[in-house]
């Protein structure tokens, strides 16, 4: 066989019959699950669940992109773990196998990333809510949804806004002005003194008692974002992801955000809530029996657990990396052991508590989190 030399230019004919455009056998995947959406009427709920959020279509206007396309780009997103809109729709317009699935032919072009940023704009989170609970009803019909244990895990998510954009709750002053301020009641400069920006950097290097609070700080760009410290040690605005996650199947039952400044304690309720409301519009007649946490025993959570009907709570003491385990966690782990039943059981929650943690890590889509202004 020759080898045969790639053009280095080449001339666009002028007409290409159908039967010449390349063809693609697609991903088993998108296949099998573009088939069970269609057997479940996917296209046709989310089409009428939307319908309210657009113009009549009698009045003209330029047709928008399908809801079931838009849904199914934030699918490609999850499971190609892509962590932005450009990068889902460059995705879905290279691929052949993608534009299948999206059901998009190929002399139409896919919807570009500020068709999706306008799309997502128009809908509710309470249309995604309703989105979301069908997918949950249809995982239950296909035997998915267990629901008797469930693991919650949280991680912090970098706000789309600079820590250099803050302003004083009560001044209104931002961070340069707050340090002039300083300076000048130091008697280190004069009122109509202009003090250069190194001046500033070393004046606040030195200084004592540079704790910045949500109290006193928030960011004009993104007033729900608060100041928290990241996983990797750096001080940035952000948000709270907490994930619940069925045991058995590893299927998300709830994915909320809340202020970075809440406590596990104080979001976990209102998580495992989430999951309780999204089971039952699942039709699922199996009710949270146990939920694995990664918090130490205490009371107060005990407490969430009868306040939300749920029957059990297991606390894993969390161990950073290379962390001696002391005789304190010792005690707590064999408390554990006993009060579950069996040797195997804390080991077994802790594998539970990693699937959690993995839905964060593995296709969770966008890690930083953009105003919705």
């Amino acid at each position: 066989m020759g080898m045969r030399r790639r053009g280095r230019e080449q001339q666009a004919e002028l007409f290409v019959t159908a039967d010449r455009l390349p063809k693609s056998e697609g991903h088993v995947f998108y296949r099998k699950l573009n088939g069970l959406l269609g057997e479940a009427g996917f296209d046709t709920f989310v089409e009428g669940l939307c319908e309210p959020c657009y113009a009549d279509p009698s009045r003209g206007g330029r047709p928008s992109v399908p809801p079931g396309v838009y849904f199914r780009m934030l699918v490609v997103g999850y499971f190609e773990g892509i962590g932005s809109q450009r990068g889902i729709a460059w995705r879905c317009a290279d691929s052949l196998s993608l534009r299948g699935f999206l059901g998009v032919p190929l002399t139409e072009s896919t919807p570009d990333h500020s068709s999706l940023t306008r799309i997502r704009d128009r809908l509710s989170i309470e249309i995604h809510t309703r989105v979301f609970q069908f997918v949950l009803a249809l995982a239950k019909e296909q035997g998915l949804l267990k629901g008797k244990t469930v693991a919650v895990d949280s991680t912090t998510l970098e706000a789309d806004a600079a820590m250099k954009s803050i302003v004083r709750r009560d001044s209104g002053e931002d961070w340069k002005e707050y340090l002039r301020r300083l300076m000048q009641e130091e008697g280190l400069s004069e009122e109509d003194d202009e003090p250069s920006d190194e001046d500033l950097r070393r004046f606040d290097k030195q200084r004592k008692n540079k704790r910045v609070s949500n109290e006193e700080w928030f960011s004009p760009t993104d007033p729900d974002a608060r100041i928290a410290k990241l996983k990797d040690g750096r001080t940035h605005l952000a948000y709270k992801a907490e994930h619940v996650v069925d045991i058995d199947t590893e299927l998300i039952l709830a994915a909320e955000v809340y202020h970075a400044d809440h406590s596990d304690q104080q979001t976990l309720a209102d998580s495992v809530m989430e999951a309780v409301e999204n089971t039952k519009q699942a039709k699922s007649d199996q009710e949270i029996e146990e939920v694995v946490a990664d918090k130490g025993h205490s009371q107060k959570t005990q407490a969430l657990g009868r306040a939300v009907g749920v029957g059990q709570f297991t606390q894993l003491p969390h161990l950073h990396p290379g962390a001696e385990t002391t005789g304190q966690v010792a005690a707590e782990r064999e408390a554990l052991r006993a009060a579950a039943g069996g040797e195997g059981q804390p080991s077994k929650n802790e594998d539970r508590q990693e699937q959690a943690a993995a839905a964060i890590a593995i296709g969770a889509g966008r890690t930083i989190v953009r105003p919705r202004l």
